[in-house]
């Protein structure tokens, strides 16, 4: 399952953590957000040992959304280091997702 990040542990569990990580920006009345929702519970899933999936619900965390420029949603970021390397807008195909993921999971190896 996705982690629900939150203004008081996005910093711990994506900043710090060392882990690559994939952060969806959602909210609850987006209808793209809903139809990547399967899309990411499944990465999630697939990913989860490896690389930090998580959720930001924009309405309930306003200075993460504003703190990484999201303007539209859905928002996909990909970090390393802590650091944002890559980033999706809107609702994209699974292997689309997949493949950054997984480019981020290969650098991060080597």
């Amino acid at each position: 399952m996705a982690k629900v990040l939150t203004e008081q542990n996005f910093q711990q569990e994506v900043v710090q953590s060392g882990k690559p990580a994939m952060v969806d920006f959602w909210a609850v009345w987006c209808g793209p957000c809903r139809i990547l929702e399967p899309i990411v519970e499944d990465l999630a899933r697939k990913y989860g040992d490896r690389a930090l999936i998580g959720k930001v619900n924009v309405d309930e965390n306003p200075m993460l959304a504003a703190q990484f420029g999201i303007r539209a949603i859905p928002t996909i970021l990909f970090f390393k280091n802590g650091e944002v390397v890559d980033r999706v807008v809107g609702a994209v195909p699974q292997p689309i997702l997949e493949e950054k993921l997984q480019a981020l999971l290969n650098e991060t190896v080597s």
